[in-house]
């Protein structure tokens, strides 16, 4: 369950830290800001997970607005800003924030892509793996699981 930092730093006013024996209740605050923002950094947002991939997958005009948004051509909706945004981070950490409903996606979508639009799939892997690094890195997960 997640709280509003807006809602617990207030009540903070008569909580203290004490740090080499001097109580500083600012620096309590602090720290429980931190830790309360590093939370909510922690894990995407789950606010879209209900988008229906095989709706977009399934229609060329609503796959070619997302397909362009991620490849910097056009104007992208607020889901698909949050995927364009989130992609560097999920490939540098494996989508260690990701959820089992994101990385089931993930993998959907890829499949889709390198199997009925391979031009688009080398289009977002230049564009978010120039060096091939990943490729690399993840070549023997998506082996196994049939995709190469």
């Amino acid at each position: 369950m997640w709280i509003k930092a807006s809602t617990l730093i207030p009540q903070l006013h008569s909580r203290t830290c004490t740090i080499d024996g001097h109580t500083n209740k600012k620096t309590m605050k602090t720290f429980i800001a931190i830790a309360l923002f590093v939370g909510l950094v922690a894990a995407y947002t789950t606010k879209y997970d209900n988008v229906d991939l095989d709706e977009i997958l399934g229609n060329q005009r609503l796959y070619k607005k997302y397909f362009d948004c991620l490849v910097n051509k056009g104007k992208c909706t607020p889901d698909g800003k949050e995927l364009k945004d989130a992609i560097p981070d999920a490939l540098a950490t494996a989508c260690s924030k990701c959820n089992e409903k994101q990385k089931a996606g993930s993998e959907k979508v890829i499949r889709h892509m390198m199997k009925n639009h391979p031009a688009d799939y080398d289009a977002l892997e230049k564009l978010y793996d120039p060096s091939g690094t990943y490729r690399k890195k993840y070549q023997a997960e998506a082996k196994k699981l049939g995709l190469h």
